[in-house]
């Protein structure tokens, strides 16, 4: 089961490829690119030993040979020091302006490997190949790279469209059932903010999606792309409609954040996030009870956390002021107004933000 989908930006418009056994897709691509003869694979310690040797095997039959270098996995490699190292790579590699990146991994390996590209040389070209559920829907589409600062994730970066992003779903296989919900916290947020029928699938067939059938993988994982393509293709640098991507992330920033970002994957701090986010557009008036209590049953159904532990309710409250949706002080929310539609909100008075962070310490029957 094979599906495209085109992220349409003129000059800088792209594929995204979505199928299982997908060597050949990905030969096939490299050896018309117009590339040169050598470039570099980012990778992790997770995905490397599995992936790599493969990977450069097929991207060698189209002509390129790239070198395998590995970083160590988890978010504390998104880091400027981390990005120090590939940078010297790659110079003693003497990759050059046509010199491929390829990223060969989850969310911090493509972010990671997408900064080097945007900024080795002023930008290389750049390949993203994500592995995990949630790279797939999430971080290898939109263009978004970065590492983080001490005082927040993602403060570094900048908007870097990839060549062409290749999803093999056969790479899903190997995935723990905890790293399939961290994927679908994403998934869920893009039914909650353009498409209720997309959110009423995921209801009915909740134990396809957990099970990650291919039927049911290649569909979630598609739609969730062309949602995300058609949002990034009217606002590739997030001046306005491309915000309502970011449903759930100002409180999963601050989970995250708090917890070292050890504790919360992406996925189950943006779940936490969005039940904040529905409660908060609830007492704000513009989601009704039953949607809220909708949102709520489906991330639990799905086996992603709904309380939050390990944080304060002051200190998650004071983060919301350093994320990037926050200006002049105020802080930009995006709020449901029902499933499948939300809007952005700068209005919320701070009693209901702490109120209802300090609801997300509560366990909720469902």
């Amino acid at each position: 089961m094979r599906r495209k989908v085109e992220v349409a930006l003129g000059a800088r418009s792209y594929v995204i490829e979505i199928g299982s056994g997908m060597d050949e897709v990905l030969a096939a691509f490299v050896r018309h690119a117009g590339y040169s003869a050598h470039g570099m694979i980012v990778t992790d310690t997770n995905v490397g030993p599995l992936y790599a040797a493969h990977t450069a095997a097929q991207i060698a039959r189209g002509g390129v040979a790239a070198e395998i270098v590995t970083i160590p996995a988890g978010e504390a490699s998104k880091s400027l020091s981390a990005a120090d190292d590939l940078y010297t790579r790659a110079i003693a590699l003497g990759l050059d302006r046509r010199s491929p990146i390829f990223a060969l991994g989850g969310g911090v390996v493509g972010d990671l490997a997408g900064f080097i590209a945007a900024t080795y040389m002023r930008g290389v070209p750049f390949v993203q190949l994500p592995t995990s559920l949630l790279a797939q829907v999430d971080s290898s589409v939109g263009g978004k790279v970065a590492v983080n600062h001490a005082r927040g994730k993602n403060l570094i970066g900048a908007f870097y469209q990839p060549d062409a992003v290749i999803m093999d779903l056969d790479l899903l296989q190997t995935l723990p059932a905890r790293e399939i919900a961290t994927g679908l916290g994403e998934i869920i947020k893009y039914g909650i903010i353009a498409d209720a029928e997309f959110f009423a699938w995921l209801e009915m067939h909740h134990d396809d999606v957990l099970a990650l059938t291919p039927a049911a993988g290649a569909h979630m994982i598609a739609r969730s792309c062309e949602i995300k393509a058609d949002v990034v293709r009217q606002d590739e640098c997030e001046g306005g409609l491309r915000r309502i991507l970011n449903f759930g992330h100002t409180l999963a920033h601050a989970i995250e954040k708090e917890t070292g970002y050890v504790r919360y994957r992406h996925g189950e701090a943006v779940a936490i996030g969005m039940i904040g986010a529905a409660r908060i557009s609830r007492a704000m008036g513009l989601l009704s009870d039953e949607a809220c209590a909708r949102i709520e049953r489906l991330i639990a159904a799905m086996g992603l956390p709904c309380t939050v532990e390990g944080v304060s309710p002051d200190a998650m409250y004071a983060d919301l002021f350093h994320d990037k949706k926050t200006v002049d002080g105020r802080i930009h929310w995006v709020l449901a107004e029902d499933i499948g539609r939300v809007c952005v909100r700068s209005d919320v008075p701070e009693e209901i933000v702490r109120e209802n962070i300090l609801g997300l310490f509560t366990p909720v029957r469902y």
